[in-house]
């Protein structure tokens, strides 16, 4: 059974990722939505046509990591396609966030997508997929989101070195970098209204389009996809100017 995998999909990009990978995938006879939310699992369910399976795991969980193990070897899983959409970030100066909250990101945002990754990959074959969700905050560190900032960084970083490693695979690894969304992030993060004048400003990314133009990269073999031209030009600037430059410019 082909099967498509996804995680945070409980809600914002993850479950745009899910009606997209309908749509655009009719090879795919199973989409599996991982997040922690069982409730919230369900109802994204009720609303895909195709047939879904409800997997309610904490990806930084050794037990659960060891559970969805032992679910693809059980299933002997076919994945086409991987997307390792769960991930949060926090605003706030590196010493005014709590431990918790920065060891909390780099614990999710890279050690599981990292583990995700590296149990998932036995499974794939010969034109499978692997999407990242990463972020314009891999391009450029900031102020105000540091850890989230390198945590992006690091996705970056070995999206393209795996891209170049399972090329002999025939698998592709696509970096999709979006900008802020209205999603539950900006919430969790503590990214209000008034509490930063660039997260203002900035124009919107829409979760549907960004979910579904990254899908469209990775089945043409790109390595890094991002929404919108002003911020393509941001990533260019990252690619040319001094971080430092980039940094004042660009302060939360």
């Amino acid at each position: 059974m082909k099967i498509a995998v996804i995680t945070g999909a409980s809600s914002g990009l993850g479950a745009e990722f899910a009606f997209e990978t309908e749509k655009q995938r009719k090879d795919i006879e199973e989409i599996w939505l991982i997040a922690r939310r069982e409730d919230k699992l369900k109802e994204l369910a009720d609303k895909i046509n195709c047939k879904t399976r409800i997997v309610p795991l904490d990806i930084t969980d050794l037990e659960c990591q060891k559970k969805y193990e032992k679910l693809l070897k059980e299933e002997n899983a076919d994945v086409r396609l991987l997307i390792n959409n769960a991930g949060f970030g926090k605003l706030g100066n590196f010493d005014e966030l709590t431990p918790e909250d920065n060891g909390g990101m780099v614990k999710l945002n890279c050690e599981a997508l990292t583990v995700m990754t590296s149990l998932t990959l036995p499974f794939m074959s010969e034109g499978s997929e692997i999407i990242n969700s990463c972020s314009i905050a891999s391009f450029a560190p900031n102020t105000r989101m540091a850890v989230y900032c390198s945590t992006k960084a690091y996705v970056m970083s070995l999206s393209r070195a795996l891209r170049g490693e399972l090329k002999s695979r025939k698998i592709n690894c696509l970096a999709a970098c979006p900008g802020p969304m209205d999603t539950e992030f900006l919430g969790i993060a503590g990214i209000e209204k008034g509490s930063s004048h660039t997260f203002d400003t900035l124009p919107r990314v829409n979760p549907n389009t960004m979910a579904k133009k990254s899908l469209i990269a990775s089945n043409r073999k790109k390595a890094v996809y991002t929404n919108r031209l002003f911020f393509k030009f941001y990533r260019l600037l990252a690619k040319i100017l001094p971080h430092s430059l980039v940094m004042k410019m660009a302060a939360t």
